[in-house]
């Protein structure tokens, strides 16, 4: 098994990184992971049906033991090759503290109790949202994020304040999801220097919304960025799924540090559609 390589997808019981696993699986051991295995069965069956090796592991992302004894269950399957962070929660699923925890944090347990097992030629793909760009400038503070690695309590009531500038408890968890995607880019983009003399490749994505059921859940509140798409449409998992399996695939060597959009032009439209 220690020849086997192996790829690890957080939240990848449905939408996007299912579909990631469904590519990544080939010629490789895929470890998917939830918070509860239950939840996971159903996906690792139809990876199964498909001939691929997989396993499902619970893992809550929030707590950096969790993630650690995830690490090590994946490393005890073969040689983590690849890892495809795209669990999270959206501003309908939970509290403004919950995203904070979950999204941000969670890129920052998820990258470094992986690059521990992770050697030369492997990938991490962390997902982000293009909520990420839809931020007012004076909001996003590069000395808060770097508390993130210094002072996590510290860090949580500091991006906690940002969020609670907004009027409205939706728009105080909009705020909280926007800026934790986007500490997630910062983020992404660190790890890849902080990573890249261990050659490990670190890159990161945002989609838009997607028709999946947290795409769904938000569309009430978001879709008014489709009218700004190239196609004014939302994303499918099948075109995310590509897009992940594609940023994650080793052959894509050159590709760190930076941020891949993926939201069928709606953050780019602002400037092109009236």
């Amino acid at each position: 098994m220690g020849e086997e390589r192996v790829c690890v997808i957080t939240g990848g019981g449905s939408g996007m990184g299912l579909e990631a696993a469904k590519i990544l699986g080939q010629g490789r051991v895929v470890v998917l992971t939830g918070r509860t295995v239950a939840k996971l069965e159903h996906a690792v069956a139809e990876l199964e049906a498909a001939g691929v090796e997989a396993h499902a592991h619970a893992c809550d992302v929030s707590q950096r033991q969790s993630v650690r004894e995830l690490a090590e269950y994946a490393a005890g399957l073969g040689r983590v090759t690849n890892v495809v962070h795209a669990a999270g929660v959206s501003p309908t699923m939970g509290t403004p503290e919950q995203m904070v925890r979950i999204d941000a944090l969670g890129t920052v347990y998820v990258n470094q109790e992986f690059s521990r097992v992770m050697g030369a030629g492997s990938v991490i793909v962390d997902v982000a949202s293009n909520s990420a760009y839809a931020l007012p400038k004076i909001l996003v503070s590069e000395k808060i994020y770097r508390l993130a690695e210094l002072d996590e309590n510290t860090f949580v009531q500091r991006m906690l304040g940002r969020a609670n500038l907004a009027h409205g408890e939706y728009e105080k968890a909009g705020f909280a999801y926007a800026l934790s995607k986007n500490f997630a880019v910062w983020y992404a983009q660190k790890s890849a220097f902080d990573l890249g003399d261990k050659g490990i490749r670190v890159v990161s994505l945002s989609p838009g919304l997607i028709a999946t059921g947290m795409g769904k859940a938000e569309a009430s509140h978001g879709d008014s960025m489709l009218k700004y798409g190239a196609e004014r449409r939302m994303g499918t998992p099948e075109e995310l799924g590509f897009a992940l399996a594609t940023l994650a695939d080793e052959r894509n060597g050159y590709l760190a540090g930076v941020d891949v959009l993926v939201d069928g032009g709606c953050t780019n439209g602002r400037r092109f559609r009236k």
